[in-house]
């Protein structure tokens, strides 16, 4: 429309590219045509090099079959919607399982609980009843698309939309199978182990490859993906392959120095905090946290020291935490004594 002599009356160019576009159409529309120009290019038209006509170089038809698809519902002679009917892929099924803390990190075996979509086991995806087969259709002769010209200013227009007989199937089924009637594809509950690798870790997702829903027209199937969550543990918190946990010790214990046990994923393991440990200080166990799921190399743990200050005292008790109080000096409480000198120094 845009070139159209009408719209262009007396410009050269215009009529030029209105040319162009009508012969670039002649030959797309024309399975023969279009054919010789996939092996011939061009010169398969230039009457100079033996072809039948000339081509007006209306470059690159892929474009161009598109732009007409757009304003007239199709392709020439099916093009987008033939290729829609080709093998497709099955749709991916999700599921989740639930794992302890523990489990992550030893790995295990789940049962996993799930529906997909696969092909009916009585009519073996024909749609039909056992002893009856689907029939060719004869709207569409088996193409699943119907045809239709359009006369337009640029000439007759070809077109082609889902056959409405057989809904792009390009067979009738007369006897639907009962099972799945007529679909020829049926949803199914199953139950499969799977395999949880040490190091998983919440929200990661395992994926079992053809799991899931059926293909259509020999496409593959889709994948089941199954999302991990892990529930959380009452000491261990995790970030990535390292695991962090508080650890309470005694007074005394800070004070003077001890070996304690310190809860790791392989059980207890004894470790002597230095004299005068505060509440807050960390240590570092290497290789003791969560395995990488990828390279199964160990992360660390990392505790944390909380000092437990003692209650329900005895009177003997407090006596003689008194009589210690009173035989400590400013060396022995260095943050206590230097916060004073801070506060008091101020000028």
């Amino acid at each position: 429309m845009q070139y159209h002599p009408d719209r262009n009356p007396d410009d050269k160019e215009a009529e030029a590219k209105f040319k162009e576009v009508n012969e670039a159409y002649s030959v797309l529309s024309d399975a023969e045509k279009r054919s010789k120009y996939d092996q011939f290019g061009h010169a398969a038209f230039d009457a100079a090099s033996g072809g039948a006509s000339d081509f007006g170089g209306f470059g690159g038809f892929g474009g161009f079959e598109d732009i007409f698809s757009s304003f007239f519902g199709g392709g020439f002679g099916g093009g987008s919607s033939s290729r829609a009917r080709g093998p497709r892929r099955g749709e991916d099924v999700y599921a989740r399982v639930s794992i302890s803390f523990e489990e992550s990190f030893t790995g295990c075996k789940k049962d996993v609980s799930f529906k997909h979509i696969e092909a009916c086991s009585s009519c073996h995806g024909s749609g039909a009843e056992k002893g009856t087969e689907a029939q060719t259709c004869p709207r569409c002769k088996g193409s699943g698309q119907i045809i239709t010209q359009q006369r337009t200013i640029l000439g007759v227009m070809q077109s082609s939309q889902t056959c409405p007989e057989c809904k792009g199937r390009g067979k009738i089924i007369k006897t639907p199978c009962s099972s799945c009637r007529g679909t020829g594809y049926v949803k199914v509950a199953k139950n499969i182990a799977i395999s949880i690798p040490a190091g998983v870790d919440n929200g990661n997702r395992i994926v079992q490859r053809g799991m899931g829903d059926a293909g259509r027209d020999g496409g593959p199937n889709g994948d089941l993906i199954v999302e991990i969550t892990v529930a959380p543990h009452t000491i261990f918190e995790r970030e990535g392959s390292h695991v962090y946990c508080e650890v309470p010790i005694s007074f005394a214990d800070a004070a003077l120095g001890a070996e304690i046990d310190i809860p790791t994923l392989d059980g207890t393991q004894k470790f002597t905090v230095p004299e005068g440990t505060q509440t807050g200080t960390t240590f570092t166990l290497r290789g003791k946290g969560m395995p990488d799921i990828r390279t199964k190399r160990r992360g660390d743990l990392v505790f944390t020291v909380e000092v437990e200050v003692p209650k329900n005292l005895s009177g003997k008790q407090k006596e003689l935490l008194r009589s210690f109080s009173d035989s400590c000096t400013d060396s022995n409480n260095s943050k206590k004594s230097g916060f004073f000198k801070k506060l008091f120094n101020k000028s």
